[in-house]
């Protein structure tokens, strides 16, 4: 896999600009080469502060946003019109500021959607779109070019939380209950595909992050710190603020 970049930033806000800028421009280029884009969202507020600064950026129209397709790395398994729904805020934020084409916003289905409250035939849904948008039979899923991804302070990324067994499931896509985080019931994607994409970009600010973002970056047990475990094909990057890398050894801290 690839040695991880590590980004830091004053704050939150800062951080935000970083990200949004560094997604237009890679968005552009691919598209420059021909290529429709495949981004993978996360959720929390610090990706809500990348979405708002993405749709106010001065340069978003160099991409056309129409062929982008935005997948998301988890799900809680709620009411589509809850406000723990990460489409729902990366709609607000977002996805409802641009000229997106709807067909290619490819949500998990919610608690009271197609598959009504059965939670894993929701998982096996998603798992069969991502199927069918890869470009292989052999392959569960596309190779998505850009994933982003959260950490919490515990260690955890999507819906991956330490010593649980959906770490290990050799499925693409799986439930998650009884979830250490509320909303306890959610839909994720698993370690498999978080560890294909091309570019893994992570993004976290605030001190409460500081050890967790230490113990992934350099190398914990998977088992304690799942955020430990994905990294992109080709690219790595860790997006900071200052009180995130606070704990990062000096060598790593890069500006």
């Amino acid at each position: 896999m690839t040695e991880p970049e590590i980004s830091t930033h004053p704050g939150p806000d800062e951080l935000a600009d970083a990200v949004a800028a560094r997604l237009v421009e890679r968005l552009a280029d691919l598209q420059r080469r021909g290529r429709v884009p495949s981004v993978v969202l996360t959720g929390g507020s610090i990706a809500v502060k990348i979405h708002e600064a993405v749709a106010r950026a001065t340069d978003r129209d160099s991409v056309d946003w129409g062929r982008v397709d935005f997948w998301f790395g988890d799900e809680r398994f709620v009411p589509a019109d809850s406000p723990d729904r990460n489409v729902g805020q990366a709609r607000a934020a977002m996805l409802d500021r641009l000229p997106v084409d709807p067909a290619r916003v490819h949500e998990i289905a919610p608690s009271d959607g197609e598959y009504a409250d059965d939670v894993d035939a929701a998982a096996a849904g998603y798992a069969d779109r991502l199927r069918a948008a890869s470009a292989s039979d052999e392959d569960a899923t596309p190779r998505f070019d850009v994933l982003m991804l959260g950490i919490g302070p515990d260690g955890h990324c999507a819906s991956l939380f330490p010593g649980r067994r959906e770490m290990y499931d050799e499925r693409a896509v799986v439930a998650v209950r009884d979830s250490p985080k509320p909303p306890p019931t959610r839909v994720t994607l698993t370690m498999a595909p978080l560890r294909r994409a091309s570019e893994v970009w992570w993004v976290a600010a605030g001190d409460e992050k500081a050890q967790a973002v230490h113990d992934a970056v350099t190398g914990s047990d998977l088992d304690a710190v799942p955020a430990a475990g994905p990294e992109g094909v080709e690219r790595t990057v860790w997006f900071l603020d200052e009180a995130a890398a606070s704990r990062l050894p000096a060598g790593w801290v890069r500006r």
